[in-house]
């Protein structure tokens, strides 16, 4: 019976210090100050975390410099897709609906008047947005 007591009381008191050293170093991954933006880069490796990114997005409170963003951003890509350069064009066309107000119309718009390996390009890429 002894042996059985101090069997029990032993594998209760590793599995108090095993969830103690669990939850410690837990605590002290997640108090790390990149832990988010390393976590993000685990979960969409293709995707730059903010910081190396560089966010380009005007400030979304002012109209006038979203309106002018959008502008530009869908000329430039609709440029770049003509001259045949499809990642960037995509890239800036996925600016510009990130931006958009109605995006499921800018979509549509653009679904029918390009390609389809424009549009799954651009889908990848929308699926990618922090909304």
């Amino acid at each position: 019976m002894m042996v059985g007591k101090t069997s029990a009381i032993a594998a209760g008191l590793c599995g108090a210090l095993f969830i103690g050293y669990c939850i410690y170093f837990d605590r002290k991954r997640r108090s790390d100050p990149n832990f988010k933006n390393r976590l993000r880069e685990r979960e969409c490796p293709g995707r730059p975390s903010p910081a190396r990114r560089g966010s380009r997005l005007p400030d979304l409170k002012d109209a006038e410099a979203v309106q002018k963003f959008f502008l530009e951003e869908i000329q430039l890509g609709e440029e770049l897709l003509a001259q045949g350069e499809y990642e960037k064009g995509v890239d800036h066309l996925t600016n510009a609906i990130a931006v958009c107000g109605q995006p499921q119309q800018l979509l549509q718009a653009h679904t029918e008047s390009s390609g389809t390996d424009c549009f799954t390009l651009r889908y990848d890429r929308i699926l990618l947005l922090p909304f």
